[in-house]
């Protein structure tokens, strides 16, 4: 692992937290399926808690329509998924996850799903949140952006901006004692549009580690290892994790 959180992040690392003001070293991840959060973060998690900080996972919908498996029936699949996320988790040193069980495929960035996420970020009150990119549709020309991640993506930063700052958004929520939260950091995956690349090389094995947990999914052999490896190396050698990273001020 490098020596400090400075030597992955640079010059600003997400380290700038005031504990007495309330800012805690905690990362929440928001995916929308069992595995979106490996794919995306999975190296910088695991450092993050090597480092330190509780990290928690929340699974957005399901997972009960991603297989091709026809013997599977989905509530099956639900708890293989599950499974295989919670075992991913462990393996990084994940804090806690949870799965708020919307329907797979069937996502909308409502204020339903708003108001869920709200709830997490005010009941973990992280100092980052880490999620996926809404904004890109079709990715690098090769890839179709799932509608599940960009409605997660779109509702967490609704969520983060302005719906857990404000008190009289989900005053219910007010009322059962959690109170309103400020994200200081956030930080999007598969986006056209990074600016944050985190060294991932001395977690690397454990990032595929905890992609191969996920078999239900994949099979990590030597031609997926390769095209993983391949998307996240750098010319100089390194593997990292790239990221649109947004410092919030407000």
């Amino acid at each position: 692992m490098a020596a400090s959180l400075e030597d992955l992040f640079g010059g600003e690392p997400p380290g700038g937290t005031d504990e007495p003001t309330g800012d805690a070293r905690r990362a929440l991840v928001i995916a929308a399926h069992p595995d979106d959060a490996d794919f995306g973060a999975a190296g910088t998690v695991a450092l993050l808690a090597g480092a330190g900080w509780s990290v928690r996972y929340v699974v957005v919908t399901n997972g009960s329509k991603g297989s091709e498996d026809r013997t599977l029936t989905p509530g099956q699949l639900v708890e293989m998924r599950r499974d295989e996320q919670e075992r991913a988790a462990a393996l990084l040193g994940v804090h806690s996850v949870g799965f708020l069980g919307f329907a797979d495929g069937e996502l909308e960035a409502g204020r339903a799903l708003v108001g869920e996420i709200t709830r997490e970020i005010r009941s973990f009150r992280p100092f980052s949140v880490y999620t996926h990119d809404p904004e890109p549709v079709i990715l690098e020309n090769s890839f179709i952006n799932h509608a599940d991640h960009r409605a997660t993506g779109l509702a967490t930063v609704d969520a983060v901006y302005p719906a857990a700052r404000d008190h009289l958004n989900f005053p219910e929520q007010i009322a059962d004692g959690l109170e309103t939260h400020k994200v200081r950091e956030l930080y999007l995956f598969g986006t056209h549009a990074p600016n944050q690349s985190v060294d991932i090389s001395t977690v690397l094995e454990t990032k595929i580690a905890a992609l191969a947990a996920h078999g239900s999914q994949f099979s990590v052999d030597d031609e997926f290892l390769a095209l993983l490896r391949e998307r996240w190396s750098e010319e100089d050698g390194r593997y990292v994790e790239r990221f649109r990273r947004v410092r919030l001020w407000f």
